[in-house]
C-alpha cells in the first residue's frame, strides 16, 4: 500500500508539473504565433489528455475509481479504469513511435528535398525553423544537385508566408535561387504534399527536412499522399519546447489514427 501511495504521488506530481509546463508553452504561442486558433484547440486537447494522466495517477495511488460501495457503481469503476488504462497505453505507444522518429535518419543523396515550415512568433521567425534550415542548408551545400521545395503558408501580418521567410533565409545563407521552388499555398502538413505533388515526382527519392518530434508523422504523410521513396533527415529542436511538440504530436497522430479506423470500419 506504502508503494502504491508513493508510486501514485510521484506520477501525481510529474503530471501536475507538466501540465503547467505545458500551459506555459501553449498560452505562449497562442498569444505569439499566427495560428493562434489551432494552438487553442490543441491546448483544450492536451489539458484533456493530462486530465487523463492525472485520473490514471490518483487510482493508482488510492483506487480511485473503485472506491463506491455498490457492485454497480464498481463495476463503472472498473469499466471507466480499463479504458483510461486503454488510452494512456495507446498515447505512450505513438509517443515512443514519435521519440524513435526522432533518431532515424538517411544520409542518401536526392535530387529533391522538401523543407516543412513553421509559423512565426510575432513576425520572426522560431528557433525550431532556424534549426530545420541549418540543416536543409548543409544538405544542399553537400548535394549541389538537390533542389529544395519550400513548403508552408500561413502568412503573418506583413503578409510573408512561412515558405517565403524560409526562402530568405536560405538565400543568405548562399543557396541559389534556382535551386529553391516556394509552395506558399498549404497551412497542414497533408496540403504540403498535395501541391508538392504537382512540382516534383512523387516517384522519385525525396529527403524529408522537419524537426525530429514531427519525422514520425512527416513519413507517414508522405506515404499516405503517394510519395514512394521517402528519406528522413530530422532536424534538432528545442530543448525547452520538446516535450510540448511531442504531446502535440502524438495527439495529431492518435487522430489520425481513429480517423483511419472509422473509414476502414465503414
Amino acid at each position: 500500500m506504502k508503494l502504491r501511495r508513493m508510486i501514485g504521488n510521484i506520477l501525481i506530481i510529474l503530471t501536475v508539473a507538466f501540465t503547467v509546463y505545458l500551459s506555459v508553452i501553449m498560452l505562449h504561442r497562442i498569444n505569439t504565433v499566427v495560428l493562434g486558433n489551432y494552438y487553442v484547440v490543441m491546448f483544450i486537447m492536451e489539458l484533456v489528455v493530462c486530465a487523463f494522466f492525472l485520473l490514471l495517477a490518483l487510482d493508482i495511488r488510492s483506487g480511485l475509481m473503485t472506491k463506491m460501495k455498490s457492485r454497480a457503481g464498481k463495476a463503472i469503476g472498473w469499466i471507466f479504469r480499463v479504458f483510461i488504462v486503454f488510452v494512456t497505453g495507446v498515447l505512450l505507444f505513438v509517443a515512443g513511435k514519435v521519440c524513435a522518429g526522432c533518431f532515424i535518419h538517411n544520409d542518401e543523396p536526392a535530387e529533391n528535398v522538401i523543407v516543412f515550415g513553421m509559423a512565426t512568433e510575432n513576425g520572426k521567425p522560431t528557433d525550431d525553423l532556424l534549426l530545420r534550415l541549418d540543416t536543409a542548408a548543409k544538405y544542399l551545400e553537400e548535394h549541389p544537385e538537390s533542389v529544395a521545395v519550400l513548403t508552408g503558408g500561413n502568412p503573418d501580418e506583413s503578409g510573408r508566408t512561412e515558405a517565403a521567410v524560409m526562402h530568405d533565409i536560405l538565400a543568405g545563407r548562399g543557396i541559389a535561387e534556382e535551386r529553391m521552388i516556394i509552395e506558399d499555398q498549404s497551412d497542414t502538413t497533408i496540403a504540403n504534399y498535395k501541391n508538392t505533388a504537382k512540382l516534383i515526382n512523387p516517384d522519385e527519392p525525396v529527403v524529408l527536412i522537419s524537426s525530429n518530434y514531427h519525422m514520425d508523422r512527416a513519413v507517414q504523410t508522405a506515404k499516405n499522399a503517394g510519395f514512394t521513396n521517402v528519406l528522413r533527415l530530422p532536424a534538432p529542436s528545442s530543448f525547452i519546447t520538446f516535450g510540448s511538440n511531442v504531446m502535440s504530436e502524438v495527439i495529431a497522430e492518435t487522430l489520425e489514427m481513429m480517423m483511419k479506423a472509422y473509414i476502414w470500419g465503414a
